[in-house]
């Protein structure tokens, strides 16, 4: 088969890359595609290397799938004409995710909102992806009435400009202190231009913003988790509210969660049920100081859950701790598990 990553020169796009390479689908024609600055470099995969192509040449070669991480514009320009060669298209950018008519998969939950004639398939942000897949199971059976998330999420969300931005404000103050022979105001006002994917530094802070705001004060990120999850869930009048903070972490996302059902909880059952929730791993054990943590999380594919325990403010409600690697099942692992179930239903 005919495998694109178009983005294959980003931040996510290689990791697509490199899960391709660990899913054991390295055999098949891997089509890496990006802007036009990037065509004709060659990138390792599989002991191998890969021409990059311009998007254009990849939609004349008709591949089977197209996975996208390219961003939303993108996206909307050129998902359809891959559509309409009978292409496969498993987005990863917000383009399609609020389209009514285009399914918004996570495979462990949802795989059968995908019908055989889809051919944009929306891959959903990397915080509703680990959120739900953690709190899926205990929706079906108990079913969610409320949810208030406060979200901790890692740069590398932001893409390799913010990586490089907390790069250049770790060796500028490093080199301070050296210079200084003693530690040096976390403040950096004097430092001299550099990577600025943020309005303000990263070094040593965390700001409560991630997207764009909107007019009614929430941002675009905090939203998504509101859409994406009624949607994922199939449940419509969920009550959600979020707070997005990005936070100076490289290695993954971390979500405090505060669940409200309609129904009364058993938290041994709860815990049951979490730990028994495929892609799920439960890590929680707070006298032995286990709880899930970035640095844990990183390069692997699983969601890790810890802290649960009731809100003794009111009845029927659970807070939890969760935890995932944004790029990797928050984004490059959910889509290429997506394709690998399509491929196992329909080729």
């Amino acid at each position: 088969m005919k495998i694109a990553v178009v983005g294959a020169t980003g931040l996510v796009g290689g990791v697509m890359l490199k899960v391709l390479e660990e899913r054991g689908l390295a055999d098949h024609e891997i089509i890496p595609a990006a802007s036009p600055k990037s065509v004709g470099k060659e990138i390792p995969f599989a002991g191998r290397k890969l021409t990059v192509r311009s998007v254009e040449d990849t939609i004349a070669m008709k591949p089977d799938f197209a996975i996208f991480s390219a961003g939303a514009s993108t996206s909307r320009q050129y998902a359809p004409l891959f559509a309409a060669v009978g292409t496969t298209v498993i987005d990863n950018s917000s383009a399609w995710r609020k389209d009514a008519d285009k399914p918004l998969v996570v495979p462990e939950i949802n795989i059968d909102a995908v019908k055989a004639d889809d051919r944009i398939i929306a891959n959903p942000n990397c915080s509703t992806i680990q959120m739900v897949l953690a709190i899926s199971g205990l929706h079906k059976k108990y079913r969610i009435k409320r949810l208030v998330i406060s979200t901790y999420q890692s740069i590398t969300g932001t893409g390799i400009k913010a990586v490089r931005q907390l790069q250049e404000e770790e060796a500028w103050h490093a080199d301070q202190v050296r210079e200084a022979g003693h530690e040096m105001p976390t403040q950096l006002d004097n430092m001299p231009p550099h990577s600025q994917a943020y309005p303000y530094q990263i070094f040593r802070n965390l700001f409560p913003h991630g997207g764009d705001f909107q007019e009614d004060g929430y941002t675009t990120e905090e939203q998504k988790l509101v859409d994406e999850t009624r949607k994922i869930l199939r449940d419509p009048d969920i009550a959600i509210t979020a707070t997005v903070a990005r936070v100076p972490v490289v290695g993954g996302h971390s979500e405090a969660v505060n669940v409200e059902f309609y129904n009364e909880f058993d938290l041994d059952e709860a815990r049951n049920i979490v730990a028994h929730t495929p892609g799920v791993v439960l890590y929680d054990d707070p006298a032995g100081n286990r709880y899930p943590m970035p640095v844990m999380s990183e390069n692997r594919d699983e969601v890790f859950v810890g802290r649960m325990r009731r809100d003794l403010s009111q009845p029927r409600t659970l807070n939890l701790w969760v935890v995932a690697d944004n790029l990797r099942k928050g984004a490059a692992t959910n889509a290429i598990q997506i394709m690998q179930q399509l491929i196992k239903k329909h080729f």
